[in-house]
């Protein structure tokens, strides 16, 4: 079985990857199965290389407008007391778990300011009640660390 990279452009970031408009190589079958078909990549082609400097002037254009919005983020969401309800049994174990939506959701409800979820990351799912640590990447240099606290219903 041969393991032929596979030369993208990504469309959004990607954790551990790159940002949008970085030119990466992967493995065939992730770039075929994963990355194009959710839209966080393209196909390398020359006509595609084109459009990456439009990404990049882009990204770059939005990233120093927003260093400073993200700084200010950062600052609301350490402040910000996030309770998220949800069902849970008598032990305390979660029915199910919750997802990075369900934070941006409560962050907004808190108060906060409007996260895209998949800039939440979550080091490992979350099936208990109690408080947990969440990282949220607002800038490509601004990482925030947001406490959630899980409550039952």
């Amino acid at each position: 079985m041969s393991r032929t990279p596979m030369k993208l452009i990504l469309t959004q970031e990607v954790t551990g990857l790159g940002a949008p408009g970085d030119v990466v190589e992967v493995a065939g079958g992730y770039g075929r199965n994963y990355l194009v078909p959710r839209g966080l990549a393209m196909r390398w082609t020359r006509g595609a290389e084109k459009q990456v400097e439009l990404i990049k002037r882009a990204r770059s254009a939005k990233d120093i407008r927003g260093l400073d919005d993200a700084k200010e983020a950062a600052g609301r969401l350490g402040s910000l007391h996030v309770r998220l309800a949800t069902k849970a049994g008598n032990t305390g174990r979660l029915f199910g778990s919750v997802s990075p939506s369900d934070i941006a959701d409560a962050v907004r409800a808190a108060g906060g300011p409007e996260l895209d979820r998949r800039r939440i990351e979550v080091p490992s799912p979350i099936k208990t009640l109690g408080a947990h640590q969440v990282r949220v990447r607002l800038h490509p240099d601004v990482t925030a660390t947001l406490e959630v606290e899980i409550v039952g219903k």
